[in-house]
């Protein structure tokens, strides 16, 4: 089915394709933490709505901001041990903006993970903020950041909604919250993509 639905930008049907990778595989286990993928991403949204239930893109960032994980299924990935894909908030971003989502979400889904680096240098508390399962993941990524780098990333005009996402990023991993199905972002979603 997913393979059929690749070739429309229609926001009906983008918004279908993503509802089938989170049923499909959403299931997968996220990150050797004892929940599952969709879970995660959906706990993400619900703190996003939470907090801010106006501001569109960012919830739709939080939800979808590890999609990178539910397409290794459909592209050659390589995996970071039990912890992941490399590179799954660049392949994620990839296949937002081939699907015609804003910019605004691309760039918080591909730079939340340089996001996590930023706060390993700019907060000292943010390290206990992390699972064994991310601290794992961290080896499998790029160098901590440059007092260069981090001024570099705070220009970014998504700055603040990246760690907004990436906060409740770490806090997604309850594995007794009930959780709003799926399905109910579909409205979301193409009122993000129309």
């Amino acid at each position: 089915m997913i393979r059929e639905l690749k070739m429309t930008t229609n926001a009906e049907n983008v918004a279908e394709e993503i509802l089938y990778l989170f049923e499909t595989y959403g299931s997968g286990s996220y990150e050797n933490q004892g929940i599952s993928y969709a879970s995660h991403m959906i706990q993400c949204a619900m703190l996003a709505m939470k907090e801010d239930t106006s501001d569109l893109p960012v919830i739709i960032s939080a939800l979808l901001h590890d999609i990178g994980y539910l397409l290794k299924h459909e592209q050659n990935t390589e995996a970071m041990g039990l912890y992941g894909v490399v590179g799954h908030e660049s392949i994620g971003a990839a296949y937002l903006r081939m699907k015609g989502f804003s910019e605004h979400v691309c760039a918080i889904v591909e730079h939340h993970e340089a996001a996590k680096q930023y706060l390993l240098i700019t907060d000292k508390a943010y390290r206990a903020k992390l699972s064994p399962a991310n601290l794992q993941a961290l080896q499998w990524q790029d160098e901590p950041m440059t007092l260069e780098e981090t001024f570099a990333f705070e220009q970014n005009p998504y700055f603040d909604d990246i760690i907004k996402v990436v906060n409740w990023d770490e806090a997604a991993r309850n594995k007794a919250v009930a959780l709003i199905p799926a399905i109910s972002f579909k409205k979301m979603l193409i009122d993000h993509l129309r």
